[in-house]
């Protein structure tokens, strides 16, 4: 790039918009997506014990209903940036809504489990779209400056989303007195738990009417005159847009699109490098960080927890998710990425390992003796806690930042893809290996959390505050 087109650049990175508020809402507005994926993903904790129940099924079946969301939601994941890239962002994330309310009715009101089965692919589908289109347009359409902060408003609302969703079923379930399938509004609590979504769905798309295209789509289908006036609407009066645009146009023509070729080589198939990748995303879901949303109703009520409690502390954990969140969002570019994800990793084992110890007790008149479930409850929430603050955060960062530029993008699809592989397996399997043994299967939880901890000081690089064009 020539020295001219350079210095418009630089005053880009430091433009401070004249509407910052405006700016701070596309990214809010965008960041509903993120808002629903956590909600729609932990909604289904409100509603398991009831579909067991009323449709009279065992752990496996139950399962695969719970877990099923996850093959839409790597088919939408997979397919979100092309439909993007062909249709523009906005055009994607109102898809995306749409599909979120059509699930959320759909779930409310089955005629049998395997429509209810499908509705939550459609779901699934709309949670890996959004969990693509949301921090892309973001980024696209964020000043450098604030690229950042705004970038987070998307890990911030999913774990909003979660902790909604909880207390929601927590304010259903006490208005239909304690009881899942207790009668409300004509319906059972579970099905009015899993529509209460058409609400933030709906908002989700008329938001997406209010907020403008990404420059960067624009540019590629030939509407520059479009991007400049989003550009001065968020970068402010005093970027040089030509250049903006300019620098645009030369950024996409020179990138180079990478295949799953690339990420070929080495010993094991892949490059090394992608298998850390991986990595980084199976020890990531293999510490059971899910089960604590998918399940915990039900796992606490299986120890004798009251239901309306069971739901109460659902929530808990949920805010201890958001806290844990905040606590990384600190301090992920103060001590590195790789600290902190070993101060999280020996957090969980101390945390899985307590609620392995706890639920290996024999339940006394249908409950843990008190102590052992103050400590499971306890326990618990210190889990949560230190995978929030670490590896929930930090992973992301990590596959954003890791690979060389020329294979980012497609050992990101590989290592995302892996994430929701493994995040199946955990959801899928729980339930039975629950009813075999719940000890044993938080002690399968704690092994994988301190296995985490070699794989981390052996084959994972920092990479705070290193260029991406540093990597590799």
């Amino acid at each position: 790039m020539t020295s001219t087109a350079q210095a418009p650049q630089s005053r880009a990175r430091t433009a401070h918009p004249e509407h910052l508020g405006h700016v701070i809402f596309i990214a809010a507005a965008a960041a509903m997506g993120g808002f629903l994926f956590g909600y729609d993903s932990a909604v289904i904790n409100g509603a398991v014990e009831a579909i067991r129940s009323r449709y009279d099924i065992g752990s496996a079946a139950l399962a695969q209903v719970i877990a099923i969301a996850l093959i839409g939601c790597a088919i939408g994941a997979a397919t979100a940036g092309r439909i993007a890239d062909r249709i523009g962002r906005i055009r994607c994330m109102q898809i995306s809504a749409v599909l979120f309310t059509v699930s959320a009715v759909g779930s409310a009101l089955p005629f049998a489990l395997w429509d209810l089965a499908f509705w939550r692919i459609i779901g699934g589908f709309a949670i890996g779209m959004a969990s693509v289109i949301g921090p892309a347009y973001i980024a696209e359409v964020a000043p450098a400056a604030y690229r950042g902060r705004l970038g987070s408003f998307q890990q911030a609302a999913i774990v909003i989303g979660i902790a909604i969703s909880q207390l929601v079923n927590w304010g259903i379930l006490n208005a239909a007195g304690g009881d899942q399938r207790g009668k409300l509004l004509g319906l059972e609590a579970w099905q009015v738990m899993l529509g209460v979504m058409v609400v933030p769905a709906v908002l989700y798309g008329l938001l997406s009417f209010a907020i403008p295209e990404s420059p960067r789509f624009l540019i590629s289908a030939g509407k520059d005159e479009r991007a400049r006036e989003v550009l001065k609407e968020v970068e402010g009066d005093k970027v040089d847009l030509n250049a903006r645009v300019a620098e645009i146009e030369h950024a996409m023509k020179s990138e180079h699109k990478s295949t799953f070729k690339d990420l070929l080589g080495g010993s094991f198939f892949f490059k090394p490098i992608v298998w850390v990748g991986i990595g980084l995303s199976v020890f990531q879901q293999f510490v059971g960080i899910n089960v604590a949303f998918y399940y915990s109703s039900t796992l606490w009520q299986s120890v004798g927890v009251d239901p309306t409690d069971s739901f109460f502390y659902s929530f808990t954990t949920s805010i201890i998710n958001i806290i844990g969140t905040v606590i990384a969002m600190i301090f992920v570019d103060r001590i590195g990425r790789k600290p902190l994800a070993l101060i999280g990793s020996v957090g969980m084992v101390i945390g899985l390992g307590l609620e392995a110890w706890a639920f290996s007790f024999d339940l006394v008149d249908g409950k843990l003796p008190a102590a052992q479930g103050w400590t499971a409850l306890i326990a618990a929430h210190i889990f949560v806690l230190f995978f929030a603050l670490s590896w929930g955060v930090v992973v992301w960062v990590f596959l954003g930042e890791m690979f060389p530029n020329r294979i980012r993008a497609a050992a990101l699809g590989v290592a995302a893809s892996a994430q929701w592989i493994a995040n199946w397996a955990i959801t899928a399997s729980f339930p039975s290996l629950a009813d075999w043994n719940l000890s044993a299967t938080y002690v399968i939880y704690t092994i994988f959390a301190a296995l985490s901890i070699p794989f981390v000081l052996k084959y994972v690089k920092e990479t705070k505050g290193k260029a991406l064009e540093e990597m590799g």
